[in-house]
């Protein structure tokens, strides 16, 4: 896509769809998901008997994509053992708990049960409270990208505490790494990143 035609405010921001059902019971969400299948573009989140159905923008699909690169190259550079999962569906039955994170990544060997980071890029407001979910389904640690700032909240004794750096990757600096989220151009987005990170 070219923007070289496209003055300053001439691209109008896209927005994310969202539908939200009540009193859905679990086995109802089961069967959704179900006949849904592994077709990609909706994401499901649910929350005692709370079902989000969301469509991300062009926009959304951008950002958590250019993070993804980003955060992969970072991990390629440092030598880390770094598994990615996408948007895995994580549900508990128990605590009738479900999401699809935009990613999530583990960095232990073998087929996780859980991830170890999820990524969220919150470009339109509404809907259920994701860090309920993630809380109810015990993910480590969760990364929301808003207004290009990159937030961690780390789960510790059961509740997600606001922090300034990752647990789970301590190292990296989420700012730096913030700085270079270009959806536009991906690509010269992480040779930039690569370099800084060698230089």
């Amino acid at each position: 896509m070219s923007t070289a035609a496209a003055s300053p405010g001439a691209v109008q921001r896209s927005e994310d769809q969202r539908v939200v059902l009540h009193d859905v019971s679990w086995n109802d969400f089961e069967l959704i998901l179900r006949i849904r299948g592994d077709q990609a573009g909706v994401r499901v989140t649910y929350l005692d008997g709370v079902l989000e159905f969301m469509t991300p923008s062009v926009d959304h699909e951008g950002i958590k994509t250019t993070i993804a690169r980003l955060l992969e190259a970072y991990a390629e550079e440092r030598g880390l053992f770094f598994n990615g999962f996408g948007s895995w569906t994580l549900k508990n039955a128990d605590t009738k708990s479900a999401l699809e994170p935009d990613e999530c990544y583990s960095l232990s060997r073998g087929r996780p049960t859980s991830p170890d980071l999820a990524i969220e890029v919150v470009w339109t407001s509404g809907g259920v409270d994701k860090l309920d979910v993630y809380r109810a389904l015990g993910v480590r640690e969760v990364w929301f990208w808003e207004d290009r700032v990159i937030h961690v909240s780390v789960l510790t004794a059961g509740q997600y505490e606001q922090r300034e750096r990752s647990e789970v990757l301590p190292d990296l600096d989420l700012a730096q790494l913030a700085r270079y989220i270009d959806p536009e151009n991906q690509t010269e987005s992480v040779r930039r990143y690569r370099a800084a990170l060698r230089g």
